[in-house]
């Protein structure tokens, strides 16, 4: 029996010993849920905690139960876990008298097996659901905020990061910039997009493609963003391949290009690096909507542009040789214009009178074009043979959705009436 007793005893000990080294939580809160589940499995053992005095330290790992009990004359007691009969008393200590109280240590072995468990349960949960909460709430306060995490396992679509208190962090596929290639072990840097709790078991995730992160590495790179001289107005991002961003100064000496880019691009090499080559164009912000829309389509030239204000669409007009520097490879360069001055951007080429004077309308070609084709084009505001043929290609396929044979189809039936 002595072994068996022995064999309990350290095994309460390491069972408390477990929670003392809990992460995230303060050492108030830890002392009140230990004593609060300890208080749990007393009232269920002796139906009340009341006149329990429950003595925990965390620091070292143990802990004393004392109960307190009122001297009643022999015969009287009531209630056997609030009074003790004086004969009783007094063989704890023999100058006990009736009225006083008696403080005696109760050894938690004595309570049973099931009674640790219990115990061990209840702790496990109550600290798991309180690391919860201090995780949830760590991370909540780190939203939009850099963080770094070394890689733990690369899934199809996701890779799970560790941070340095070995707390998971998850980075969807969706949320990785295409060309990122991850290796286990190795340090990952991402923004904190957003941190999910569903049935309070938080789930946090991470996003390499949010404009947000090229803003935040920037404000690192350059001083003068964190000291308030230049303001990031805008970032519109095509993850891996180009960025656009849009800054501001406050202080006419400072060029905020310039500061932004350094001698050389030395500000944004780091940078690029990071986003795996990611091309980043700086310009200058301006609250004139036409100034910055024609900044925003450089390198392109503008000629010039028809706002409708009203439903943030933006007609740029450009010389024929500008159009495919506007649009760029595979309408990237368009598309983040778009994105940046939040404008709908459609490009025409500059026509001259004398061609505008030959132009016809495109219900003459309904003998060589379907008629459903004629009124898709119509309905994007083009009406004629020279407009269509001013349009980029790339604008009448997205726009007019229609396949790209169609389209081609379209353009070879006008330009042969021009021949």
């Amino acid at each position: 029996m002595a072994i068996k007793k022995d064999a309990k005893g350290p095994s309460m000990i390491e069972t408390f010993q477990e929670f003392k080294e809990t992460k995230n939580i303060d050492r108030t809160t830890l002392v009140s849920v230990l004593e609060e589940s300890f208080r749990n499995v007393i009232a269920k053992i002796y139906g009340s905690d009341e006149n329990f005095d429950v003595i925990v330290n965390p620091d070292k790992g143990d802990f004393e139960i004392h109960r307190n009990r009122v001297v009643v004359a022999d015969g009287e007691v009531q209630d056997e876990n609030k009074e003790i009969a004086l004969s009783e008393a007094q063989k704890i200590e023999p100058d006990y008298e009736i009225g006083e109280e008696v403080s005696e240590e109760v050894n938690f072995q004595k309570f049973g097996r099931r009674a640790i468990l219990n115990l061990r349960q209840t702790l496990a949960s109550k600290i798991l659901e309180l690391e919860h909460d201090s995780l949830y709430q760590k991370y909540k306060d780190k939203v939009d905020t850099v963080v770094s995490g070394e890689v733990y396992q690369i899934w199809k679509r996701e890779v799970l990061l560790m941070d340095d208190e070995g707390n998971e962090l998850h980075l969807p596929k969706a949320e990785q910039i295409p060309s990122d290639n991850y290796h286990k072990g190795e340090t990952v840097r991402a923004i904190v997009k957003e941190v999910q709790n569903e049935n309070n078991n938080p789930r946090i995730i991470l996003s390499r493609t949010s404009p947000v992160f090229l803003e935040r590495l920037l404000e690192a790179e350059v001083p003068e963003i964190n000291d308030g001289l230049i303001t990031i107005k805008k970032v519109a991002r095509m993850p891996g391949d180009r960025a656009k961003v849009a800054v501001e100064s406050y202080d006419e000496r400072i060029d905020p290009v310039g500061a932004c880019v350094g001698v050389k691009g030395s500000r944004v090499h780091g940078i690029v690096r990071e986003l795996c080559n990611e091309n980043i164009d700086v310009i200058n912000y301006s609250s004139n909507v036409q100034l910055y829309i024609q900044r925003a389509l450089s390198p392109a030239k503008v000629s010039s542009i028809v706002l409708d204000q009203e439903n943030h669409k933006a007609e740029v007009y450009l010389q024929p040789e500008e159009v495919s520097l506007a649009i760029g490879r595979g309408g990237m360069n368009i598309k983040l214009a778009s994105m940046l001055t939040e404008y709908t951007i459609d490009v025409f080429r500059v026509v001259s009178e004398s061609e505008a004077d030959e132009d016809i309308y495109l219900d003459e070609f309904s003998d060589e074009v379907d008629q459903w084709v004629i009124d898709s084009i119509k309905a994007i505001g083009l009406d004629t043979a020279k407009a269509v043929l001013n349009a980029p290609r790339e604008m009448l396929i997205e726009k007019a959705d229609l396949e790209e044979e169609t389209v081609d189809h379209l353009l070879d039936v006008l330009r042969a009436e021009f021949e």
